[in-house]
């Protein structure tokens, strides 16, 4: 009888234990590529040049209006420079698509996907992530912020990561001023 009743007591218990603590929604929200907007920023002992890269897809991962999680897709293929014009704008846009940049030829998109998502504040997030860019894959960790329907984002990537290694003084003596820092800059605003 005790062992019975002992049973019974278990059972309810893992009944209410399993009710209260029920699965959590999570609610995807996809962002609205055409609104967003994706720059990226290159640096190089004598300057550096800027454009942006259009988003193929996306979306974040809300559970009661808290960040979880998130996935995105580049379209590398639409890298474009906005701060040179004519003949320069075209020689280096098909630089940084060639081989000795991003191969888009063979890499057409590069992606993003959170994995670990941290409240840093109350519109504000800490993401630690796997970046991919030419087929090979990197943690990122970054900041993002929420404000209703809209999300920014900064992240720092360091391209030799990504075998992406053109005029690095990391990998080729005696550049001088042709060298190009391994880090560049992506900005990111969302809207979804």
């Amino acid at each position: 009888m005790k062992n019975k009743m002992k049973k019974i007591v278990l059972a309810g218990l893992v009944a209410f234990v399993a009710f209260s603590f029920k699965g959590a929604d999570v609610e995807k929200k996809e962002v609205k590529t055409s609104e967003s907007k994706v720059v990226w920023k290159g640096y190089k002992v004598t300057g550096s040049h800027e454009g942006t890269i259009s988003l193929k897809s996306g979306s974040l991962s809300f559970n009661e209006d808290k960040l979880t999680g998130g996935e995105f897709v580049m379209d590398m293929t639409s890298l474009i420079v906005t701060d040179l014009e004519g003949e320069y704008k075209g020689k280096l846009e098909g630089h940084l698509k060639s081989d000795d940049f991003f191969g888009i030829e063979n890499f057409p998109t590069a992606s993003l996907v959170f994995n670990e998502v941290k409240s840093t504040g109350k519109n504000s997030y800490s993401v630690t992530g796997d970046l991919t860019i030419k087929g090979k894959t990197n943690p990122v960790t970054f900041s993002i912020s929420i404000y209703g329907n809209k999300a920014t984002a900064s992240l720092k990537v360091d391209r030799t990561k990504y075998d992406v290694k053109y005029g690095s003084a990391s990998f080729f003596d005696g550049l001088k001023d042709k060298a190009i820092y391994d880090d560049f800059d992506l900005v990111t605003d969302l809207q979804f």
